[in-house]
């Protein structure tokens, strides 16, 4: 069973983040507070979980929790900052959306939250003194499962994982021969084949290899 909390503090936030390991589209974290009291059934990490289960808990957890924010870091910026930087801007770009201002925050994973503040980027948004002091000033953790141990973790993952499933799903209908509706911008086999007989798109993360090494590209 999920803990609600792991400190004391009345808002402590959970964040994670999905799609760090795509070949197109956005990384995409949420971050989530969550009341004293709440529980899910069927709440876990979101890879635990099927698609269906996934949806049906998104507005659950959306109308339960205190607050809530999510945000897509885009192929480009992926390029420019590198995914583990992207995936880490992500998060702290959401917990900034915050309604309130997070008492203490989880993480999933074992790196510090805000060790790397204020990445400069031509393609996205560039955090000022005054958010960087405002997330340096809370207090972190760094939980290794973190979403398969505490529910504001486990419903960060969540909703980042149905967020971007989202945007898949739209951009499929631009291009529908790489089946990103199923896939969502996975290395699967599919996936591989098609960007080998159609090319690459605007939403692919050029810095990934795309292709095995076997394979290239043709321009």
């Amino acid at each position: 069973m999920l803990l609600n909390k792991l400190t004391q503090f009345f808002a402590e936030c959970g964040t994670d983040e999905a799609g760090r390991g795509c070949l197109a589209g956005p990384v995409t974290a949420a971050a989530v507070i969550l009341p004293e009291n709440f529980f899910i059934k069927k709440l876990n990490d979101s890879k635990q979980l099927s698609e269906k289960i996934r949806e049906n808990l998104k507005p659950l957890i959306e109308e339960g929790a205190i607050t809530f924010a999510f945000t897509h870091i885009h192929n480009k910026e992926i390029d420019e900052i590198n995914i583990l930087n992207a995936s880490m801007k992500a998060m702290q770009e959401s917990i900034l959306k915050l309604s309130i201002k997070p008492d203490f925050v989880i993480v999933d994973g074992n790196r510090p939250i805000f060790s790397k503040l204020g990445f400069k980027t031509s393609h996205g948004y560039n955090f000022n003194k005054n958010e960087i002091d405002h997330l340096k000033s809370i207090p972190n953790q760094s939980i290794v499962k973190g979403d398969s141990k505490f529910m504001s973790i486990a419903a960060a993952s969540i909703l980042a994982k149905t967020y971007r499933d989202e945007y898949m799903n739209a951009i499929h209908e631009e291009f529908p021969m790489y089946n990103w509706k199923k896939n969502k911008g996975y290395p699967t086999t599919e996936h591989r084949e098609a960007i080998k007989k159609y090319g690459v798109t605007k939403y692919h993360r050029m810095s990934f290899r795309l292709l095995p090494e076997q394979l290239s590209l043709e321009f």
